[in-house]
């Protein structure tokens, strides 16, 4: 019996390089005391998380990889109204386009966070970005961080509320943002030499599986070389039907929490919402 059989990995960590609420340090010393095999921290449009876990050391019991988590765009003739996101995994970190693109992202995160307060303060509520940046510090500042000052300030009682009310897709304080299109988020990722891998593809909101298909399809003709599969949103149904269209199109598979701390109470590092098990295999498979 491989002794890596009872392993757990996490491939989608989020830290205070974006929205998560533990710094990177604070994330490998918990996946250390978690008994986890493998990580990787895969914040919004940056890679200083992965950076910054790098320079503190990684314990030789924990396998790293370095990752993204890029906003992409949906090709024009593949409208959908979910979430699209690529993860990008062992990236070469001081690959210039790669650094290129993602602080044209992050510059559009920041150009959009002074027109969501804007909103706020026309729906009565009354912050400040100066007021986020005081509770957070100046680094990559987006809706979760505008969302605790809410909460702090008592205008809701939850982030979900803000989110469901206030800052979601469609809400009356939500701005739309640049992302890279599809093709150029996976030419980016490979371009220096990592994995492109879609992320959370219940977050798109496909429901015809045949449109789904046809959609990873496309994508694998552009460069895709993974979807991750298991995920706390996904039932076992779910992860099972996207596993076999992975394997259908000889695609890897990854799997993690989408942990950010405090800011997502209920999703715990390396087990989700308790259940989730992500096979250390497939970190194997990843990195052949």
């Amino acid at each position: 019996m491989d002794y890596k059989e009872h392993v757990r990995i996490d491939l989608h960590i989020h830290s205070t390089a974006s929205d998560g609420t533990l710094s990177p340090p604070e994330i490998i010393s918990l996946a250390h005391s978690l008994n986890l095999g493998a990580i990787a921290i895969t914040d919004h449009d940056t890679i200083d998380g992965s950076k910054e876990a790098l320079a503190f050391g990684i314990p030789t019991s924990l396998k790293f990889l370095t990752g993204v988590e890029i906003s992409a765009s949906f090709d024009p003739s593949f409208p959908c109204t979910g979430s699209f996101h690529m993860l990008g995994y062992s990236i070469r970190l001081d690959d210039p386009v790669l650094n290129q693109a993602l602080d044209q992202l992050q510059d559009a995160r920041k150009n959009r966070n002074p027109k969501i307060v804007k909103r706020l303060n026309n729906l009565g509520i009354d912050i400040s970005l100066k007021d986020v940046a005081n509770e957070f510090g100046e680094g990559q500042l987006g809706r979760p961080h505008i969302a605790q000052i809410m909460v702090k300030r008592g205008f809701v009682k939850s982030i979900n509320e803000a989110f469901d009310k206030y800052l979601g897709t469609g809400r009356p304080a939500y701005v739309d943002k640049y992302r890279l299109g599809c093709k150029r988020a996976i030419e980016v990722i490979l371009g220096a030499g990592g994995i492109p891998v879609l992320a959370h593809p219940v977050l798109l909101h496909i429901k015809d599986k045949n449109r789904f298909e046809h959609l990873i399809a496309n994508l694998k003709e552009i460069g895709l070389k993974g979807i991750e599969t298991y995920y706390p949103e996904h039932p076992p149904d779910l992860t099972a039907y996207y596993a076999k269209v992975a394997n259908r199109y000889s695609l890897l598979m990854t799997g993690g929490t989408d942990f950010h701390g405090s800011i997502k109470p209920d999703i715990k590092m390396g087990s989700g919402k308790g259940d989730l098990f992500v096979p250390y295999e497939l970190y194997e498979k990843l990195i052949k």
